[in-house]
């Protein structure tokens, strides 16, 4: 029975530090995201990080009571008294201790189910601030493609001016030389 306490006490020291792990790398991705999550999850894990530390000190002070148990249970085995002589006051608080203990290895399991599951809505999240990321570069990518073509058409309209304007003073240079040929060839045969 004692071994089996002892592996009890160290199965939840195991999920204790295993629990204050996962708490520490769910702060640090808290932490880098954005400001309006960011509070959220920080606000969840102060409470998990509380209720770590209650059951920290709640499994010390059964370690000690059971250490203490144990150095108890160990003068009377050695010679004080036999396995019989434990009151039943003493067999009550021993039940007492493996009932909390129970009690917080339930605890620490649920608190570690509720890690577990704000740590995948964490991932969730960062994925789909990914995806976001990579669209708004997408469309970034397109509006400067578009630039470039507004651009290039830009230069083609001011050449076609360019080029209108200078067939217009063509066509109008033309058009003078030819009155003037016309009134010289009217005038010349006019006067003939």
């Amino acid at each position: 029975m004692r071994k089996q306490k002892r592996q009890k006490f160290s199965e939840i020291k195991a999920g204790l530090d295993d629990a204050e792990s996962l708490i520490r790398k769910m702060d640090l991705e808290a932490r880098s995201l954005q400001p309006n999550v960011k509070a959220v999850l920080l606000a969840k894990l102060r409470e998990y990080k509380s209720d770590l530390n209650n059951l920290k000190s709640e499994h010390k002070r059964l370690a000690s009571a059971n250490s203490n148990q144990a150095a108890r249970d160990d003068l009377l085995e050695s010679g004080m008294a036999d396995a019989m002589s434990v009151s039943a006051n003493q067999r009550g608080r021993l039940m007492m201790s493996t009932e909390r203990l129970n009690e917080s290895s339930d605890r620490i399991k649920e608190s570690r189910r509720t890690m577990l599951e704000t740590e995948e809505l964490g991932v969730s999240i960062l994925q789909d601030l990914h995806q976001q990321r990579q669209s708004l570069l997408h469309a970034n990518d397109t509006l400067h493609g578009v630039d470039d073509n507004i651009s290039k058409s830009k230069k083609i309209l001011t050449n076609m001016s360019r080029r209108m304007s200078r067939n217009k003073w063509i066509i109008s240079s033309i058009i003078v030389v030819l009155v003037v040929a016309i009134a010289l060839i009217l005038y010349f045969k006019l006067s003939k």
